[in-house]
């Protein structure tokens, strides 16, 4: 190993002697959560088996892509909303713009 470094030492290469830059990476795309209402994964449900064990796991929301006309941006917006927000927006005529303004969502960033 030294002398992969002293190597590119001597080509010249610093990057040889830098320490590690860790790289943060967003988790915003990654996260399941609904864009629109914010619910989040239940992470204190239990299983309960036949002898009563509890037995911790995960419920996960019911995500889904959906695609959205705005009439105040005059194009469509691409969401990840959970099947509650769906029937949210639903409930408010089908316009995602005012039921982004009630829940204080801001559509310029969904593309």
């Amino acid at each position: 190993m030294r002398i992969v470094f002293l190597f590119m030492a001597m080509l010249g290469l610093a990057s040889a002697f830098m320490a590690p830059v860790n790289v943060v990476r967003s988790t915003a795309l990654n996260e399941r959560k609904c864009d629109l209402l914010g619910k989040t994964a239940n992470r204190q449900a239990r299983t309960v088996t036949f002898s009563h064990k509890r037995i911790k796991k995960v419920q996960n929301i019911n995500l889904q892509p959906k695609k959205y006309v705005s009439a105040k941006l005059k194009r469509t917006v691409s969401m990840r909303l959970s099947t509650k927000g769906i029937k949210t927006v639903a409930k408010y005529g089908g316009d995602i713009d005012v039921a982004a303004a009630k829940f204080g969502v801001d559509l310029n960033q969904f593309r």
